[in-house]
């Protein structure tokens, strides 16, 4: 029950947020000038819709759960009402989860949101809409989770500009780590490789979000592969909020 509450006190705080409606309005505009964009360049232009069109959905998507993510801790410690909300019987955990689950769902909303304008777009330019097109959105939701996840670590023992900084490196780093791979087939044994190993091992592969390739060519995405996404993305959500509840509890407020 108060993790319900602090979420839906959350979901009502962020929904009011004027930056998430700029976004909101930012992707609209890039979703409708994929449009234009495909009628200026060579090529199939129903691929080049629906490339930008995802593109701007993860993006904007992204931008929303930063910049909102890492106030919402930040917030509550400057203006001093995390002082009265802990001196109340909630628990720290509740606090933060209750914290992440109203942003989550402002960003579920939101997607939806944009997602619906992508959709008729779509439609209007008769361009076919498959199941893989909402496996697509599905998982841009699943890692919306995790970078929510990571901007609210960082919003624990951080300010907002560093935490969105952190974050933002998170999520670029995110979406390179695949190369290291094809690093690691082309360093020799040492020290060296040893290290690409470990970074290939520790760093997160956002990549195993995207599906943007299969949904614009009309490939199938094997179901091994929407399993291994998803239980890497749950897993590796529940890790990042088990830090920031460990990091919440030794922070000092006095």
């Amino acid at each position: 029950m108060k993790i319900r509450a602090i979420a839906f006190n959350t979901f009502k705080e962020a929904i009011r947020d004027r930056i998430l409606y700029l976004l909101l309005f930012f992707a609209a505009v890039c979703i409708i000038f994929s449009r234009i964009l495909a009628l200026l360049t060579v090529g199939d232009r129903a691929k080049i819709i629906t490339d930008v069109g995802l593109a701007s959905l993860s993006l904007f998507g992204v931008l929303m759960a930063i910049l909102i993510g890492t106030g919402l801790v930040y917030k509550e410690i400057d203006k001093r009402t995390i002082y009265t909300l802990l001196s109340k019987p909630i628990q720290r955990y509740q606090f933060l989860l209750g914290k992440y689950l109203g942003l989550l769902l402002t960003l579920f909303v939101m997607l939806v949101l944009m997602a619906l304008i992508f959709l008729v777009l779509l439609l209007l330019y008769n361009y076919p809409v498959g199941g893989s097109f909402f496996i697509a959105i599905l998982f841009i939701f699943l890692e919306l989770c995790l970078i929510t996840a990571v901007a609210m670590l960082f919003s624990c023992f951080s300010t907002p500009i560093l935490s969105t900084l952190f974050s933002l490196s998170f999520y670029l780093i995110g979406h390179i780590s695949w190369g290291l791979e094809t690093l690691l087939n082309k360093i020799p044994q040492g020290g060296v490789k040893t290290l690409a190993r470990f970074l290939y091992v520790f760093l997160p592969d956002l990549e195993n979000f995207n599906f943007k390739t299969e949904v614009v060519h009309h490939l199938p995405i094997p179901p091994k592969i929407i399993l291994f996404s998803t239980l890497y993305g749950l897993f590796y959500t529940v890790f990042i909020l088990a830090l920031a509840i460990i990091v919440f509890r030794r922070r000092d407020f006095i």
